[in-house]
């Protein structure tokens, strides 16, 4: 059965018939749908860029900050869950107008906000509706292209993911020094008001269904809800509040587990679940889930470290580390019009597998970092990891909408785009703790070998002035135990890509796989 606003194209199988192209409306839809996602990912980025700025004008604490950047994921990873459920009650085309609409008029209040409260409400309604915008995008590709154009919709969706990360710190950058930090936010309202007028003319209107609402799994929205958020703030301040020996932590540990218990007994006893986690059972489609997880942590933990360490180690400003992460988005500008060719020449097992090796070997050359490294030494790696991000990125859409039926597809889409989000917050907390951890230990280590160092120098030499020692050795200890623990990082994502690599072996390798859901050896 072809779902409600599909054409008689999209069904599974075309009976043998020819099935046409994809009119202009559709790719007007596919289109507007691309450009939301790039919003939805770039306002993470451009916000980190000119966080200095906001914490100043505001007259708030750096850790009161973090709140900026924190309510905004946490926002995010609840919305996108819950996409496929909001869809089915209000149609594609009227959802995404809502989602736009409410995503605009919170950039205006972050764009006039003069206290915390104020932009912290404001980043909370970016990051709801500015979230749902992402796994959309993927539902329209696969509900309104047909399937031979479905490639190219998949690679124009996977550029401007991956495109809005990278270009985010040097956009934010020089927005913020040349206009100051309040135009990052206003700059999406001409977009917004273009989105809307595309959305319209693309996509067909479709009634709400007050059936859907009526048969809301209440339990599964609820639980996904509070697990979901109480556990991504967990993550984004667990660092900050040191873990387990805060009060706050022990609260969202305990809420986020009533969260996902909740969540559980509605996917067991309601009649149409607020996502359908069945899915995770088709061993395709659990492959990408976990595959993208790794991505996820992959990708923000790179763009997370190699700032910092071109900040505490090179010396840079953020407007020279965002030319920097932005290498990275050189390649997808040139592979982009490529992909569709490399969709039909390649196997998505085969691709997945070169896009996860491209990124575990650059993770492994920036784990070879010194004291004296700059700009130029991630120039090549940042080539390199542009190139694996698309393959990866790419083929991983293309699996994951691939292993399911297109009834699935808003569920496979939201379950996908989580997978990423939740990786890249597993992903940042275990490397910043990590990172802690291993400069104690270097400090420790440096430190010992210096005190040798010194006292043979002394007896050789003579005495030298203690004090003037003593700070040129923490200076010593200090500056190489950081790059050594950035380099532990690196090796750290090599490994955890590397360990993903063997998943591979569960895809099919053509770009269209089974429509069984579920096999019966699976169950």
């Amino acid at each position: 059965m072809v779902m409600a606003g599909q054409s008689v194209w999209q069904s599974d199988r075309s009976g043998g018939q020819a099935i046409p192209d994809a009119a202009l409306k559709d790719w007007i839809a596919v289109l507007a749908g691309a450009i939301g996602a790039f919003m939805a990912t770039l306002d993470i980025a451009i916000v980190n860029t000119a966080m200095p700025s906001i914490v100043g004008e505001l007259g708030i604490s750096v850790r009161e900050g973090s709140w900026i950047a924190t309510v905004y994921l946490v926002a995010e990873v609840i919305a996108i869950p819950l996409c496929g459920w909001l869809e089915r009650v209000f149609g594609i085309r009227l959802f995404l107008l809502l989602c736009i609409a409410f995503f605009t008029a919170f950039s205006l209040l972050c764009g006039f906000a003069d206290s915390l409260p104020m932009i912290i409400i404001g980043r909370a309604g970016q990051g709801f509706f500015g979230g749902a915008l992402i796994p959309t995008a993927l539902m329209i590709v696969t509900r309104f292209l047909p399937i031979h154009q479905r490639s190219l919709g998949t690679a124009v969706f996977g550029g401007t993911v991956i495109f809005g990360p990278v270009v985010g710190p040097l956009l934010g950058g020089w927005i913020t020094d040349e206009f100051g930090w309040r135009n990052i936010f206003l700059i999406n309202v001409p977009v917004g008001v273009a989105l809307a007028a595309m959305i319209t003319i693309g996509l067909p209107r479709r009634r709400i269904d007050w059936g859907v609402l009526g048969q809301t799994d209440i339990l599964g929205v609820i639980g996904m809800s509070l697990g979901l958020g109480c556990l991504t703030t967990l993550l984004e301040q667990g660092q900050a509040e040191e873990w387990f020996a805060s009060q706050l932590i022990w609260q969202l540990l305990i809420f986020s587990t009533l969260g996902f218990g909740l969540l559980a007994i509605g996917q067991r006893h309601a009649g149409s679940p607020v996502v359908a986690l069945s899915i995770l059972r088709n061993r395709q489609f659990a492959a990408v889930f976990v595959m993208s997880f790794i991505l996820g942590a992959a990708l923000y933990g790179t763009a997370f470290i190699i700032p910092q360490f071109l900040s505490l180690v090179a010396g840079d400003n953020a407007l020279q580390s965002g030319y920097v992460v932005f290498i990275a988005g050189v390649p997808a500008l040139v592979m982009i019009p490529l992909i569709p060719l490399f969709l039909r020449k390649i196997n998505v097992r085969a691709g997945t597998a070169i896009g996860l090796a491209f990124m575990g070997m650059t993770c492994w050359l920036d784990s070879g970092l010194s004291s004296a490294s700059g700009d130029d030494a991630f120039v090549l790696s940042q080539l390199t990891r542009g190139i694996g991000q698309v393959m990866a990125m790419t083929f991983l859409n293309q699996a994951a909408m691939s292993a399911v039926p297109v009834a699935y597809s808003a569920d496979a889409s939201s379950l996908f785009n989580a997978a990423r989000n939740l990786g890249g917050s597993f992903g940042l907390a275990l490397l910043a703790t990590f990172h802690e951890l291993r400069t104690d230990v270097h400090g420790w280590a440096v430190a010992s070998g210096l005190n040798d160092s010194v006292s043979l120098a002394q007896q050789v030499e003579g005495p030298a002035d203690p004090n003037l020692t003593m700070v040129l050795a923490q200076a010593s200890i200090g500056q190489e135990a950081l790059v050594m623990a950035f380099n532990d990082q690196f090796l750290m994502l090599a490994i955890a890509i590397a360990t993903a690599l063997p998943l591979v072996a569960f895809m099919s390798g053509g770009g269209q796989t089974t429509h069984r859901l579920i096999p019966k050896w699976w169950r």
